[in-house]
């Protein structure tokens, strides 16, 4: 895309000079707004904004440059807005295809993203990731792909579908639109001068591209040695004081706040108490549900967060601007309403609320008061991507029978077979609630003829990751608790990152039925209730996206969280926390379809005590 945008630079500057002299006139001119001037960041009043072949031609009084076919927009006063651009986001984590995602995202005022399709990746590999690529190409959103680093996210602690290597990155950099490396969050690879991190960091820094990191440690150490190998980002910090620490060193801190991710209120203190410059932060939301698209918005609602905890909104825009164009090394095209940038124009009443009336894509009114008002191109993905789901056979409730090692099967069992036998202490993954991250804890639980029993009256659940990418057969079983669940079960195939079947439920009757249910329907997330299927969405693009529009989207997702509710849960976006419960590249404790998996030492550790 890079290199398209050149192009139409080159062909469009000289009229883009006519237009703005009045020697030739305006395909479109924005009159009577409030310039959003994020170079100055000033608010100034009474701006046109002339735009030809797509990009600005003229900012001021523009009215010599009117012609009887220019196209008049009046704004009525209204603030004249950059596009807005996430700098870091997953698509597949708003359950949507990219053109669904592109529907919703310019209706709230985003006009570009830089995505990184990781999650399709550790399914389809190199392919998922073409696929999503080419969709993006197509949409009037402007995507731009930073390839998968990480796939598998912990090799040898986890199988995802697939896997890429630096040969892979180094053909994927060379793709029109490609803008750098996806998140590295093999940090300890890169610390520790893994061939296949150094490789692909090498091979990003050679193409001139940024690579875009992950780094959720306080080690400073550790820290410093992950920048000087070429890393220049991180959106997993969590605390003021580790976003301070990555602004003094010259990292680009991005601040997050997705559906259940919401860092922005202790983060931004770097700018509200520290008084740091902004130059090299940036907003973005790496994590978005449908209803959070509807309900708040997408970067829109990231920048109107910002501005709620105290940040002026001029300088919460140039983050979600400016600052993102010029980290992706795109300052020529994105990020402002100057000439010769592309024309990506919001019209906003209100820059505390940050809801466009108007949104304007590369000169073309695109949405009006949150509406698509343009028709949009399809994407029909492969057969072969709906076909994501392979089991080895059909699931048995003994797969979810977690043998104790200090007992034997029907030891000390009466006349009906079943009794409990003692105890044993074991270790639990304790989700945290709005936390990518886990805690380690222990429960002791009942043992009953030989098998370790799940507790909901401790919160302490059964959790199963099966292997569906090969039909390998591989099944393994912890405990988890912080869901609240008191009954019935839940599943999903989107299972970060590698993106097995996931389980979790406190029988294993139910568990059965929710994961035969998942992969009948080709993927998705579901909960169940004494056989019953109390709320399902259907993911059968790769196990991971709808093939729905937004709207069927939200209804079954909202449908999916009566469901949770109905077994017990409490917790904000739980299925967000649900799923991340298998990412072995965050602390402390995780599954993989391998086992349990100590994050500390990146190590598979047992379950008993």
């Amino acid at each position: 895309m890079e290199t398209k945008r050149r192009q139409e630079l080159y062909e469009v500057s000289g009229r883009l000079a006519k237009v703005a002299l009045g020697r030739e006139k305006a395909d479109l001119v924005v009159q009577n707004g409030t310039l959003v001037n994020v170079y100055s960041g000033e608010l100034l009043e009474h701006t046109d904004i002339a735009v030809a072949g797509g990009r600005v031609a003229f900012v001021g009084k523009a009215g010599h440059t009117i012609g009887p076919d220019t196209k008049l927009v009046d704004a009525e006063g209204r603030f004249l807005v950059p596009g807005l651009i996430d700098g870091h986001m997953h698509v597949e984590s708003t359950m949507m295809t990219v053109t669904e995602f592109a529907k919703a995202a310019l209706a709230k005022g985003t006009t570009a993203v830089f995505m990184d399709p990781h999650e399709i990746a550790n399914v389809f590999g190199n392919e998922g990731v073409a696929w999503m690529h080419e969709e993006g190409q197509g949409v009037p959103l402007k995507v731009f792909t930073t390839y998968p680093s990480c796939v598998p996210a912990a090799e040898g602690l986890e199988d995802a579908g697939a896997s890429l290597e630096v040969e892979d990155i180094e053909a994927g950099l060379r793709w029109e639109g490609v803008a750098g490396l996806g998140e590295v969050m093999n940090f300890p690879g890169v610390v520790y001068d893994d061939p296949k991190m150094k490789g692909e960091i090498e091979a990003t820094i050679r193409a001139g591209k940024t690579v875009t990191g992950h780094f959720p440690s306080d080690d400073q150490q550790m820290l410093q040695a992950y920048i000087a190998s070429g890393v220049t980002s991180d959106h997993e910090t969590v605390t003021r004081e580790q976003g301070l620490a990555r602004v003094r060193l010259g990292m680009n801190l991005m601040i997050r706040e997705g559906s259940a991710w919401q860092d922005v209120k202790e983060v931004i203190k770097v700018v509200t108490e520290d008084h740091a410059p902004t130059g090299n932060i940036t907003l973005v939301t790496d994590d978005v549900y449908p209803q959070t698209l509807v309900d708040k918005g997408h970067i829109n609602h990231v920048v109107r967060r910002a501005v709620e905890e105290g940040v002026d909104p001029v300088t919460a825009i140039q983050m979600a601007t400016i600052n993102t164009a010029r980290y992706f090394n795109m300052e020529r095209d994105l990020g402002a309403i100057s000439p010769g940038k592309c024309a990506d124009i919001l019209l906003v009443d209100d820059l505390q609320q940050m809801v466009p009336s108007l949104v304007i894509a590369d000169g073309a009114v695109v949405a009006r008061q949150g509406r698509i008002v343009i028709p949009f191109p399809s994407y029909v993905y492969p057969e072969k991507a709906r076909q994501s789901v392979q089991l080895a056979r059909k699931l048995r409730p003994e797969d979810f029978r977690l043998r104790s090692k200090r007992t034997t099967a029907g030891a000390g069992a009466g006349a009906g077979g079943t009794s409990v036998v003692g105890t044993t202490r074991v270790k639990v993954i304790q989700v945290i609630e709005n936390s990518a991250r886990t805690a380690s804890a222990t429960a002791e639980l009942t043992v009953k003829d030989g098998y370790i029993q799940p507790d909901p009256q401790q919160d302490v659940l059964l959790l199963a990751c099966i292997e569906r990418h090969k039909g390998s057969g591989d099944i393994s079983l912890a405990f988890a608790k912080g869901f609240g669940l008191k009954e019935g079960a839940v599943a999903s195939t989107v299972a970060h990152d590698s993106h097995n079947l996931l389980v979790m439920g406190t029988n294993e009757a139910d568990m059965v039925f929710a994961a035969s249910k998942l992969a009948e329907c080709g993927g998705g997330m579901i909960a169940v209730k004494d056989g019953k299927v109390l709320g399902l969405v259907e993911m059968p693009v790769a196990g991971l996206m709808s093939d729905k529009p937004l709207d069927q989207v939200v209804e079954e997702v909202r449908g999916l969280e009566a469901g949770w509710k109905e077994l017990g849960c409490t917790i904000h976006a739980p299925f967000m926390t649900f799923s991340l419960i298998a990412l072995p590249v965050i602390p402390d404790l995780r599954i993989s379809n391998r086992g349990l998996v100590d994050v500390t030492t990146f190590r598979l550790t047992d379950v008993e005590l």
